[in-house]
């Protein structure tokens, strides 16, 4: 699977940003894909995760409420809506693919795309 990650940029705090992630490749049905993050000095963290067709969805407890994360099997593509950012959501921005139904470990992925820069200004 190949995954490109786009729609990062610079926005105030309470503003919101749409990622995007274009998938490719075969049997893709059978992946769950995910947004994680990585913030400098900090350890890569787990956003969001969904399925085709978004049920279930997977939110971390510090995104949940203002992040929502949706796919669209046709386009191929899953998308991130951050919305409230904050500083502290400062980061880049990867998305990953993985067989099976999605988890919070980075290490159950075995695709990643490159990452995409969201900056929150205070």
């Amino acid at each position: 699977v190949q995954l490109q990650a786009s729609g990062g940029g610079l926005v105030q705090a309470g503003g919101s940003l749409k990622l995007s992630c274009a998938a490719s490749g075969s049997a893709l049905k059978a992946y769950s894909l995910a947004w994680f993050r990585l913030a400098a000095g900090k350890d890569r963290t787990f956003v969001a995760g969904v399925v085709w067709g978004d049920v279930p969805t997977l939110y971390s407890d510090t995104v949940k409420g203002r992040f929502t994360i949706s796919s669209d099997y046709t386009e191929k593509k899953v998308y991130l809506q951050m919305d409230n950012l904050k500083p502290e959501d400062t980061a880049i921005y990867y998305c990953a693919a993985a067989r099976g139904a999605p988890t919070t470990m980075s290490t159950w992925y075995d695709s990643w795309g490159q990452g995409t820069l969201v900056t929150v200004s205070s």
